[in-house]
């Protein structure tokens, strides 16, 4: 079954309720894409959290098809593991809704992403994903908040594959390890679609996402509070910086 059947079918009639976090706030408002097309400069997503009064617990969403395995083995900043394509770095922060968006400090967080190409490590060698990468483990990692509720990795910008738009996974736990929340981060269309169409010299060659967020089978509902805001070019690599709001 190839992904994008397995996108409109659902996720949780293949990986079982256990597996998934359930989607949720499908009353949200639905954000429209940006249609300028800019090489650099930045790109503003999601002020949720800035604020005790603007403090709304970020969507959950499914794992997907790929999550990491075992992700206390990649405690590691540096998620690239060899990957090329566009340089990127993420800023993520987790603020507490039940402490007035404060800090917080000591929560540990995983992240994974598809390479350039789409393809996810830890997987392949099905109908889902062709290319078998079950032996190696690219473009994950964890790390735990520091006072200001602040985690950071290096990476590359992530690909596209039918029937999603970019996007990257992101898993919260506190400091004891329990869940706390899993959720996504969406893509400004405007500079995704400056990478897709002119960074073929960094390996992005599949053109346009055929998927914008709006028409994603997990943003559809709304995706306001999980869009990214993101800065720099192709050249100098781009900056992402992102606020999740968790109950902690």
């Amino acid at each position: 079954m190839q992904r994008k059947e397995f996108l409109k079918r659902g996720f949780g009639s293949l990986l079982g309720v256990a597996t998934i976090v359930p989607l949720m706030g499908a009353c949200r408002e639905t954000s429209v894409e940006p249609t300028t097309t800019t090489g650099s400069g930045t790109s503003t997503g999601s002020t949720n959290g800035n604020s005790a009064s603007n403090c709304s617990v970020t969507p959950s969403e499914t794992q997907g098809p790929f999550p990491t395995k075992v992700p206390a083995n990649f405690v590691r900043k540096d998620i690239t593991d060899g990957r090329t394509g566009v340089g990127m770095t993420m800023n993520i922060t987790i603020k507490n809704a039940n402490a007035s968006c404060a800090a917080l400090a000591g929560a540990i967080v995983d992240v994974w992403h598809c390479d350039k190409d789409g393809n996810y490590s830890e997987y392949g060698g099905s109908g889902m994903q062709n290319i078998n990468y079950t032996s190696v483990d690219f473009l994950r990692g964890r790390q735990t908040t520091d006072a200001n509720g602040l985690v950071s990795f290096t990476s590359i910008f992530p690909g596209w594959y039918g029937g999603r738009a970019p996007h990257i996974h992101v898993h919260i736990y506190n400091a004891s390890g329990k869940s706390l929340l899993v959720t996504q981060i969406a893509f400004p269309y405007d500079v995704s679609n400056t990478v897709y169409t002119t960074a073929q010299s960094y390996g992005y060659t599949k053109g346009k996402q055929d998927t914008l967020n709006e028409r994603d089978n997990v943003f559809s509902d709304g995706y306001t509070n999980e869009l990214a805001t993101l800065s720099g070019s192709i050249s100098a690599g781009y900056s992402l910086t992102h606020t999740i709001v968790v109950n902690a």
